[in-house]
């Protein structure tokens, strides 16, 4: 039976602080008119854990899920560590189960210690399920995938290459040692430089954790290190704008090249001035829709289609049934251009 839900008002008003950078440090939920229930009548809850809490890339995915939660009625929970620590976020699974959620979605910082926290969430009843980040050998039901592992790794080498005028060096500085898609785009990024652009060699791989101010300075290491380097990547949304920091600060605009994957705002800045070529995202928001609109279908004993119309902004969303896993579709090149297209 559905149930009318009475602060849709309220969540607005949550979304907004959002989409303005506010955040909470507890697990903020979101609501809509008419709310999915299970046999006994409850409101269905979803629960996703971020990698961090508090970034804007995370904050987005927030605001999508909420506004899910919203137009499908349905409890949204969220809640993620204040550092991209595998312990703490193990934690916050853990409550969940403890809560006892219907849906417990997760973007793992170590895919491999979650997987039996995710078995254990299973056994307790639980739907489980991965977004943004996979634990491919874990008991997930679904991967809410952002992109295709190609298309982000060689979109990251195209754009890169390009603004180095087709040769060169360059370096990447990843954040997660065991984030299983930033090591798939990476491996990606090896073979297909190596593949199509011969002239272009890898010099070095670095990782920063999930810290801005780490990044810039393994970036300034870097270039320091190799002075014909001509190319930096920035593997996450925090290393994104902390490579194209250190090119600015060393005065090598021009002269040394960054992309990285990047949220919209928190890249305009380097987008315009020319320390970053481009950012290679997706539609951030309706990943956190279609996370949450997954946690509905897994939490109804639903199939996904081959194609599923999920909403009026991802009419045809792929479901690749051999890899279980819902692809949002195309990664993005957000440029100096189009960057104020996106508001978060």
């Amino acid at each position: 039976m559905r149930k009318k839900i009475i602060a849709i008002g309220a969540l607005a008003v949550a979304a907004s602080l959002v989409l303005a950078g506010c955040t909470s440090r507890g697990a903020d939920s979101g609501g809509g008119s008419a709310a999915p229930s299970g046999g006994s009548g409850k409101t269905v809850r979803v629960a996703f854990v971020p990698k961090l809490q508090g970034i804007p890339y995370f904050e987005a995915m927030n605001t999508g899920g909420k506004k899910a939660a919203s137009e499908l009625g349905f409890e949204w929970l969220y809640q993620g560590p204040t550092t991209a620590d595998a312990a703490a976020q193990a934690d916050i699974v853990r409550s969940y189960i403890q809560q006892g959620v219907d849906v417990l979605i997760v973007a793992p910082n170590d895919p491999d210690s979650m997987a039996p926290l995710l078995k254990e969430a299973a056994d307790a009843g639980i739907k489980v399920a991965t977004s943004d980040t996979d634990a491919p050998a874990s008991v997930r039901e679904v991967f809410v995938n952002q992109a295709s592992v190609d298309g982000i790794g060689q979109g990251l080498t195209d754009a890169l290459v390009e603004s180095m005028g087709g040769k060169g060096k360059y370096a990447i500085v990843s954040c997660g040692e065991t984030a299983a898609n930033l090591n798939a785009w990476i491996a990606v990024q090896k073979a297909y430089t190596a593949s199509k652009y011969p002239g272009v060699e890898i010099v070095d791989v670095v990782y920063a954790g999930e810290d801005q101010a780490m990044a810039t300075s393994m970036a300034t290491d870097l270039m320091n290190a190799h002075p014909d380097l001509t190319g930096l990547v920035g593997e996450c949304t925090s290393s994104a704008p902390g490579v194209a920091q250190a090119v600015r600060d060393a005065g090598k605009i021009g002269k040394v090249f960054t992309v990285g994957l990047g949220t919209p705002q928190s890249m305009k800045d380097y987008l315009t001035d020319g320390s970053s070529s481009a950012s290679i995202l997706w539609n951030v928001e309706n990943l956190g829709y279609l996370t949450g609109w997954a946690g509905v279908q897994l939490a109804a004993g639903k199939t996904f289609s081959a194609t599923n119309n999920v909403s009026t902004d991802l009419p045809a969303v792929e479901y690749i049934s051999a890899e279980k896993q819902l692809l949002l579709g195309p990664a993005l090149r957000i440029t100096k251009d189009n960057v104020d297209q996106f508001n978060y």
